[in-house]
């Protein structure tokens, strides 16, 4: 028996079928995979990668960055700030912003706002490096 998995963001849903697992981070309970017949679990999204493994040992990866994951009765449901298909990543882009991060926090180790792009940033590249 496999998961009832939903992944939405304000603008699409990205995924909406079976999984045999489902892995995240959270804020309070940090890394965790979610198996059938999991407890009921509320929590709150960190900014980091999201793996599905499906039935036939695929695993699918979404850059996440924030929200809220839920699961009881064998069903995950992501609701995402933002999140992104590993196919779509602009990797470029993704570099540059960890570069400016980079040199902000080398100035500013404590700008928050440089913190949050990093975090988005390799979490972005993560992704897309797994895509191939």
């Amino acid at each position: 028996m496999a998961l009832q998995v939903q992944l939405v963001s304000p603008e699409q849903v990205l995924f909406e079928g079976e999984a045999d697992m489902v892995v995240v981070r959270t804020l309070q309970e940090g890394d965790g995979a979610f198996l059938t017949g999991h407890a009921p679990f509320l929590g709150a999204l960190a900014t980091w990668p999201i793996e599905l493994v499906l039935s036939d040992g695929t695993r699918r990866v979404f850059a996440v960055h924030g929200g809220f994951v839920e699961v009881s009765n064998d069903r995950v449901t992501i609701l995402s700030d933002v999140a992104e298909l590993s196919e779509i990543i602009d990797v470029e882009r993704a570099e540059q912003a960890k570069v400016r991060a980079e040199e902000i926090l080398v100035r500013e180790p404590d700008d928050f706002v440089a913190q949050d792009a990093l975090a988005r940033a390799t979490t972005r590249l993560d992704v897309a490096s797994r895509a191939g």
